[in-house]
């Protein structure tokens, strides 16, 4: 049986990638991630692992120097948040579509300005479209056990993406959990070894990453990292499996709360969901038919599951904490909106905007959602298709 250990959620990801073991680490501080990078760089100096841990001057060179080493076919990973996101945005591209399965935790913080170290998904949210896959988590378990999971997924020969493992900035990567970690060997059992394809080092079997790719084969590039994308839905659920035969956890790319006979439902990422938990038991215990629907994934995007979770169902709140400013809602809205467009029996469907550079969510703010939510059904009708839950001036 696992030993329960008080841990934080940045521990939780450093304990896990201790476990894993990566060839390489090159990373840059920034908070609320510094404390991921800083107890693995412990690791390193007690001689508890053997990676090559690469300090560097910022962000971009930090995810430059995991590109090449990916490229040689060394285990990478890295970690950031926010504003470090951003500033290795050109080789985030670059390391998805040259197929480099990097790992990395990424604490969600607000992008600035005006600059803001707390919560929010707007860092993330604006790389989705970047081509990694990206988790959220709900509390440090799953930070740990999913940051176990993305160098499987990375690595599938059938996939070779990198991954993003994403949780929430000071709400869980600050806050002591109890977590149950794994037996060293069994994570190693679990994970294996990495034998790369085609090794940039590799002087036999020569070959380019990163080249000059213009009309005549970028396209084609696209296409098949599109696909790579694609066959993550089909092959992610065999990883789920050997994750449940080898720890006895069952994962799935979204999560049901007392869905089966819901009538509304409140549709939310990472630590968000587990407040709506609490509410959802006192809404059933007044007879209510309340539920919740949380996203594990992001990218890829399990439309389906999504769909079909959702069937019966007479109105649904989508809680975005990013704003797309797009005037048309938040990522998660656009993208379940888009989803259900095809669905003859769809719920309404009405946005909420919430807890921007970290301002508090709380169980009085969500059970409004449900009341909302119970006025929608009623009336067959949304008034209001955005709204932005818990800033001042908002009714």
């Amino acid at each position: 049986m696992n030993k329960v250990v008080a841990l934080t959620g940045d521990q939780a990801a450093a304990e896990a990638m201790r476990q894993i073991e990566p060839d390489v680490v090159a990373a840059y501080p920034i908070t609320p991630q510094t404390e991921i990078v800083m107890n693995f760089a412990q690791y390193v100096a007690d001689g508890r692992v053997q990676t090559e841990m690469i300090p560097v001057e910022s962000e971009h060179s930090a995810m430059s120097a995991c590109v090449g080493a990916a490229a040689s076919g060394a285990r990478t990973m890295t970690a950031t948040s926010a504003n470090g996101l951003a500033l290795m945005w050109e080789i985030v591209y670059i390391a998805a579509s040259t197929r480099l399965p990097i790992v990395m935790p990424v604490v969600n913080r607000a992008l600035s300005g005006p600059i803001n170290i707390h919560c929010d998904h707007s860092d993330t949210m604006g790389a989705r479209d970047s081509g990694w896959l990206q988790v959220y988590c709900e509390n440090n378990q799953e930070v740990y056990e999913n940051v176990i999971m993305a160098v499987k997924i990375a690595e599938h020969k059938d996939i070779l993406l990198p991954v993003m493992v994403c949780q929430d900035g000071f709400i869980t990567s600050h806050a002591v959990e109890g977590v149950k970690p794994y037996e060293d060997k069994r994570v190693k059992d679990f994970v294996g070894e990495y034998r790369i394809q085609h090794s940039l080092l590799d002087v036999d079997r020569p070959v380019t990453y990163g080249p000059l790719d213009l009309q005549d084969y970028y396209f084609e590039h696209k296409r098949q990292q599109a696909e790579a994308v694609k066959n993550s839905l089909k092959v992610i659920p065999h990883i789920f499996a050997e994750f449940k035969k080898h720890f006895g956890v069952e994962y799935d790319f979204i999560e049901t709360y007392k869905m089966d006979d819901a009538d509304i439902a409140i549709i939310a990422l990472s630590s968000t969901a587990g407040t709506a938990k609490v509410v959802v038991d006192e809404l059933r215990a007044e007879g209510k038919k309340a539920g919740l629907l949380r996203p594990r994934f992001f990218r890829p995007f399990p439309k389906e599951m999504l769909v079909q979770a959702l069937k019966g169902l007479k109105a649904v709140a989508i809680m975005d904490r990013s704003e797309s400013f797009s005037g048309r809602g938040g990522p998660l809205f656009a993208e379940m909106r888009s989803a259900l467009l095809d669905e003859a029996d769809r719920p309404l469907t009405v946005n909420y905007i919430y807890g921007l550079g970290g301002r508090d969510i709380d169980t009085k703010q969500i059970k409004s959602v449900y009341t909302d939510l119970e006025k929608i059904a009623a009336e067959n009708k949304v008034k209001h298709l955005i709204n932005y839950l818990g800033v001042r001036g908002e009714k």
